[in-house]
């Protein structure tokens, strides 16, 4: 569909990422760092993570299940993340939490955006 404010589908893996106003072929390789920041407030499920990030963005950014949780799993399977299954009002849910490695991994992911960031800028910055 449009490029802004409607639903897009990625084109290598055709998940949907709802970026009101942005194309989210910008946001592939970024959910990881999105993730991590949102948990460096603290544990959280899935579902909560996702809200963090609309609140974060001014409901800007909406990652779908279908991104969230396999990022999630990679998070975990790469040790950045550790999870545990607790039970809440009868329901089973998985809480996330960064781990001293994804701490570290958080610090470095924000310096090279900072530095991609910079250089954007810069490039932009001649436009007359």
């Amino acid at each position: 569909r449009s490029l802004h404010g409607e639903i897009m589908r990625h084109t290598s893996t055709g998940k949907v990422v709802d970026c009101r106003g942005m194309n989210p072929d910008r946001l592939r390789g970024h959910v990881e760092m999105l993730l991590l920041a949102a948990l460096a407030s603290g544990p959280a499920h899935g579902y909560a993570l996702g809200a963090e990030l609309r609140r974060r963005s001014n409901g800007q950014l909406n990652i779908v299940e279908g991104s969230l949780y396999p990022a999630l799993h990679r998070l975990e399977a790469a040790g950045l993340v550790g999870s545990a299954i607790e039970d809440i009002e009868g329901r089973r849910r998985r809480r996330y939490e960064l781990t001293a490695a994804g701490k570290t991994a958080l610090t470095e992911e924000m310096s090279s955006w900072e530095l991609f960031k910079a250089c954007i800028d810069d490039v932009l910055r001649e436009i007359p």
